[in-house]
């Protein structure tokens, strides 16, 4: 077990997905149950399914998580280009929360790597 609030990738999650939930009051409200809806699920994914798997008995088990939380965070960059496609979002003010995705990104499949490589040695 990994004591997950200790944990990096967690922690910067919840950074996330706060600002998601921020996002979301900025966003039309008929979409409440449409793309708010999907970005804050996406968004509350990602730290959810670290600490889901930190509580888990083995690392096998937690990188599974760890690969939920990875595809939970390649949904939300998709849906976040959406809404700026369509117009929802302007370009500029959603850079910095696509370079916090994929930072997220780049520690989740460090994380899962790091855990694969001890698994592998044994």
């Amino acid at each position: 077990m990994h004591n997950f609030t200790n944990l990096q990738i967690w922690q910067k999650g919840i950074d996330l997905a706060q600002i998601v939930y921020a996002l979301s009051d900025e966003l039309p409200k008929n979409e409440k149950y449409g793309i708010i809806s999907q970005i804050q699920r996406a968004a509350v994914s990602i730290p959810s399914n670290i600490a889901e798997g930190a509580g888990r008995a083995t690392d096998k088990e937690f990188t599974h998580f760890l690969s939920i939380a990875i595809g939970s965070s390649f949904e939300l960059y998709t849906q976040i280009i959406l809404l700026e496609r369509i117009g929802y979002i302007d370009k500029n003010k959603i850079s910095n929360l696509i370079n916090m995705i994929v930072e997220l990104q780049k520690m989740l499949i460090g994380y899962k790597r790091k855990i694969d490589s001890k698994l592998n040695s044994n």
